[in-house]
């Protein structure tokens, strides 16, 4: 009887991860980027402030830069929080590929391409293949990176410093969870550093693609212009996510913001680079090894 539980419950493992991979992959580059008509779509705001003439001056490493006052009085959540200050990456905190999925195809996670040195995250982007690399499931031609947080989390405000990719790879900053009945994502970043037509857009989104009330796909997306490209110097991204509301940030500047409708799940916390190409189109051979590298993640929660 054991050994027919331990099976059933192997099983049962194994159907949600399959879920999480066949969803995740299965979100086409078009579909991700182009939300169904829906009323609260005109709710959503986009800003196009000017990042010079409100840019944030920083006072303290201890509260978000937007908030350097701490008037909405945070602490810092220490299990998401990482300085990324040794040579190796915390295990107790962040798994060094993605468990649940192996990447964007033709892109692979591969843990050779983490890497923590010199007070930062490096993700780095190669055109090679591995020994490990499953070619019969897609993947070939191209390593990349992931690093997923071992915690899950509801709510707070969470804030990287990093600069983006030197190629058409994806730098990304996101978080997201999936069961069987409840999938929901929040796209801090996604940017393409050297893209044609994509180097200084911040691109932003919410997508839901399972609750246990509705069971279909749509998103929210945004895109915020910044002064130069992303992949040229260090940004600090923030997201601001409470139970009535989602807003992102560039520099300290608030640069979108909507209602809160269905982002209730605890979701992990995820840096990676992956390849788009139906989106941002594969890298130039020329431009790799290219690398997205993070000079923090931090984390708070309300008091």
């Amino acid at each position: 009887m054991r050994n027919r539980a331990a099976l059933v419950a192997s099983v049962a493992m194994f159907s949600l991860i399959l879920i999480a991979t066949r969803q995740r992959a299965a979100r086409s580059d078009e579909t991700q980027h182009n939300p169904e008509n829906a009323a609260d779509a005109a709710v959503w705001q986009n800003f196009t402030p000017d990042i010079v003439s409100e840019a944030v001056q920083r006072t303290t490493h201890d509260f978000p830069l937007s908030d350097q006052a701490n008037k909405a009085n945070w602490s810092k959540y220490v299990p998401m929080t990482d300085e990324f200050d040794g040579t190796t990456l915390d295990a107790a905190k962040w798994w060094d590929h993605n468990p649940t999925w192996k990447g964007r195809k033709p892109g692979y996670f591969y843990a050779a391409n983490v890497a923590v040195h010199d007070g930062k995250l490096h993700l780095t982007m190669r055109k090679e293949e591995v020994p490990e690399m499953p070619k019969e499931d897609g993947y070939h031609t191209y390593t990349c990176a992931a690093v997923k947080s071992k915690d899950i989390v509801r709510y707070g405000y969470f804030e990287v410093e990093a600069k983006a990719m030197q190629s058409a790879g994806s730098s990304s900053f996101w978080f997201y969870h999936a069961t069987e009945d409840w999938w929901t994502e929040i796209d801090v970043f996604e940017i393409g550093g050297r893209a044609p037509g994509h180097e200084k857009k911040l691109h932003m989104n919410v997508h839901v693609f399972r609750t246990p009330t509705e069971d279909r796909h749509w998103s929210r997306p945004g895109v915020f212009v910044a002064p130069t490209g992303l992949a040229d110097d260090y940004h600090v991204y923030g997201l601001e996510w409470d139970e009535k509301e989602i807003k992102f940030y560039f520099d300290g500047v608030l640069v979108r913001k909507g209602p809160n409708t269905h982002w209730h799940q605890p979701l992990t916390l995820n840096l990676d680079s992956e390849t788009m190409p139906n989106w941002f189109g594969l890298p130039r051979d020329e431009d790799l090894p290219s690398t997205y590298s993070i000079e923090y993640v931090r984390a708070w929660k309300k008091n």
